[in-house]
Parts: structure tokens; C-alpha cells; sequence
């Protein structure tokens, strides 16, 4: 059935309209942090090995055991935000992910980094859910599209801030001084966001032909729903090559091709710094489209893998400074397109878990990727074409899955809480 977004008011209260907004910020803010505190580990990956004795080809091992957290995280962190609130839960994501950080950043173990990142995952991915859940609360779907643009170009963000923060402070005091720095900064944030965030008044209905509601299960949400199933497996590609591209590019360019450290974080960060800007414009441009999100992440996606063959057929640094914009804009333009799908396919009751379990297959591609391209990169006598051919694979099924997802698959009725 043609989705039909209806509604009972024509505007959330006016009294607490503005505030929104103010919502809108500290979720971004605080998914801006956790992308941060992700994003350390590219730039600072090969003082980390030097520093704990780790090979080249094993580092891959501190990112995948973050995601193995944030995925496990995100499958049961979207559960709870819907039973206890998106609020409680960034501020618990928060404080966790910053306190461990700084965890981090002393520790002289590689065993306890490789456990101790785990942790910081673990507490970073609940962040997610809980602001998709919180957003979707105060924005009516039909405007989730520049929302989530804004939203989700806090992951993009945290890419060049660490790219550029973290070269400069790691030879100002050592690798340990972004993770000390940041994960206090991820802490105060939390608190912030507990004194301030509040759930909004706008609530989705899905109902069934006959109009009565319907009250999914958490596995029915994510088993019996198709068009859920291709979502995930479409991040789960885009995320391989997104994820595997920061994690591996700084090592690949140092290693592979002798870019200095501080130039390949600069070469990173450009490459991030398009989808800060990318997202909310495409987010907005799909919004103005009658909301249209599944030939526009198609097109993203099939650039996103034809820029990664090209990214890898290049051996200087001019050329990598050209091109890397160019790939960061595909590379980061689908995820607001398929945040902003979940909201129009389930209930709000069923959002924040719809988000976790969504976002923690997307994350299985972040988990996976490290490992993959590290034992290709060493199989092939560090091959820099052969690894990012490694991930153009994964936009590439991605793009693939989008063909076949109906967007707009059952009646939602939006209606707007009165304020009490």
C-alpha cells in the first residue's frame, strides 16, 4: 500500500516549536562525539601498533573489536532506548564511551586496548538509537529527510576533526592525548544532554487495512520486514566501504604509498568534510522530492564504488587531494537517505529499535571490513588497488538491495501529542 502521512494538527506545539531544535543540536553534538572518539583510531592506528608492539597487518583488530561492541550495543540498545527513553540513554552512552576512552588512552597493553575498545563501543553505539529515536519524536517524517542530513553529518564530522586534531596532538604529547581529551569532552556532553533533552510530541501509528494498530514484536520489526531487511543490507555495504575507507586509508597511503602522516589526515579529512555539508543538502533535496529516498541512494552508492576503484588506481598526493572529496560526498550522502527510511516503516513505539537492529547490521560491515582488508592488503605485498577494490564490493550490494525496497510500504498515521 502507497504510504499516506496524515496528521492531526498542522504543527507541533507552537509554545516548544523552537525547541526542537535545541534537540536536534545536542543529538548531533553527542553523535558528533561518539564519531570522534571512532574516528581516533585511523589517524593514531600506527603509533598505537609502534607503541604496543603490534604489526601492521593486526591492527585491524582494535577497530573490530569497537564494532563487535557497537553492533551488540545497537541490537540492544534500540530496545531499550523505546523502554526507557532516548535521554537516559545518550547520557549513559556518553559518559561510558568517554570514561573508557580515556581508559584507552593510558593503557600499555595491546590485550587490554584490544578489550578496552571493545567497551568504548559498546557504550558509543547506543547513542544512535537514541537520537533517531528522539528526533523522530519532535519532526514530522515528511521533514526527517534534512533532519537526519543534519543528523547524520556528525559521523562525517568526527572523521575530520580526529584528522586533523589527532596528527597534531599525537606529536604535540603522544596518541594518548586525543583519547585523555576527547573521552572528557564525550563525558560533559552526556551530562549536558540529561539535564536538557526531552521527548517530543510526535507519534507515527502503522495501522492495518482495517485500521487497527498494529504492535510488532522487536524480531517481527526486524525478520518479517522486507523492505527493513534490504535497508540493512544496503548500509551493511555502504558501511563496509565508508567504515573500512577511515579506518584503513591512513595506514594504506603511510604504508602503501609513503604519504606522511599528517598529509594522508589531511587527505582523510577532506575526504569527510563533503558529507558534512553533502548530507543535509541531499537530505533537504530528497524532502522537496516527495520525500524520495531509494533511486537517490542507488545513484550514491554506484559512485561511492566507482570512486574507490578510482581512489586506488592513484599513487601521489595531489592526486589523492583531488580526489578525495569526491569520494568522501558518495561515500557518506546514502546514510541520511536510509536513517530517515526507518521512521516510514515502522511504528513510533517501534523506532529505536528498528534504528539499533538496523544500524547494528549496517555496523557488521564495519566489523568485518578491518580483518578483510588487512589480510588482503598483506596477501597481495600491501597492494593499494587490491584493498580498495576490497570495498568498492560493498556499495556496490548495497546499491543492489536499494533496487528492490518498496519505500513507502503501509499506512502511517502521524498525529501530534497536546502539550500537558
Amino acid at each position: 500500500m502507497t504510504t499516506a502521512l496524515t496528521s492531526s494538527l498542522s504543527s507541533p506545539p507552537t509554545t516548544r516549536k523552537g525547541y526542537r531544535w535545541t534537540v536536534l543540536f545536542l543529538c548531533w553534538f553527542a553523535f558528533t562525539m561518539t564519531s570522534v572518539d571512532r574516528s581516533t583510531w585511523g589517524p593514531s592506528s600506527v603509533f598505537v601498533g609502534e607503541s604496543l608492539a603490534v604489526p601492521l597487518a593486526s591492527l585491524g583488530i582494535f577497530a573490530t573489536t569497537y564494532y563487535i561492541g557497537y553492533v551488540v550495543s545497537n541490537a540492544g540498545g534500540g530496545f531499550l532506548t523505546d523502554k526507557i527513553g532516548g535521554r537516559r540513554l545518550i547520557t549513559i552512552s556518553m559518559i561510558g564511551a568517554g570514561a573508557f576512552m580515556m581508559v584507552f588512552g593510558s593503557t600499555t597493553s595491546a590485550v587490554v586496548g584490544i578489550a578496552v575498545q571493545g567497551v568504548v563501543g559498546f557504550f558509543a553505539g547506543a547513542d544512535y538509537a537514541a537520537g533517531i529515536k528522539l528526533l523522530s519524536s519532535w519532526f514530522r517524517p515528511e521533514e526527517l529527510g534534512k533532519v537526519m542530513g543534519i543528523f547524520t553529518s556528525a559521523t562525517s564530522l568526527g572523521v575530520v576533526i580526529a584528522n586533523f586534531a589527532v596528527p597534531f596532538l599525537i606529536a604535540q604529547s603522544g596518541w594518548g592525548a586525543s583519547y585523555h581529551l576527547f573521552g572528557a569532552i564525550s563525558i560533559v556532553s552526556g551530562i549536558i544532554c540529561h539535564l536538557v533533552l526531552r521527548p517530543g510530541p510526535v507519534v507515527a501509528i502503522a495501522t492495518d487495512p482495517a485500521g487497527s494498530p498494529k504492535r510488532p514484536s522487536a524480531w517481527r520489526t526486524l525478520s518479517g520486514n522486507r523492505n527493513l531487511l534490504l535497508v540493512g543490507l544496503a548500509g551493511f555495504g555502504g558501511f563496509w566501504g565508508t567504515y573500512g575507507f577511515v579506518i584503513w586509508s591512513n595506514a594504506l597511503m603511510i604504508k602503501g604509498h609513503g604519504v606522511a602522516p599528517a598529509t594522508a589526515g589531511i587527505i582523510v579529512a577532506l575526504f569527510a568534510a563533503l558529507g558534512v555539508f553533502g548530507k543535509p543538502i541531499i537530505g533537504l533535496v530528497a524532502d522537496r522530492f516527495n520525500g524520495a529516498r531509494r533511486v537517490p541512494t542507488m545513484i550514491v552508492l554506484g559512485c561511492f564504488a566507482v570512486m574507490l576503484i578510482v581512489f586506488g588506481m592513484l599513487d601521489t598526493v595531489p592526486a589523492f587531494l583531488i580526489a578525495a572529496p569526491l569520494l568522501g560526498l558518495s561515500a557518506y550522502c546514502y546514510l541520511p537517505l536510509i536513517v530517515a527510511l526507518i521512521p516510514r516503516l515502522v511504528s513510533s513505539e517501534m523506532v529505536g529499535t528498528a534504528a539499533g537492529l538496523t544500524n547494528a547490521v549496517w555496523q557488521l560491515g564495519s566489523v568485518l571490513v578491518p580483518v578483510a582488508v588487512g589480510a588482503v592488503f598483506a596477501a597481495t605485498s600491501n597492494n593499494f588497488m587490491a584493498a580498495l577494490g576490497t570495498l568498492a564490493v560493498g556499495p556496490l550490494i548495497g546499491m543492489v538491495a536499494m533496487y528492490f525496497v518498496n519505500e513507502r510500504p503501509d499506512e502511517v498515521k502521524v498525529v501530534v501529542r497536546a502539550e500537558s
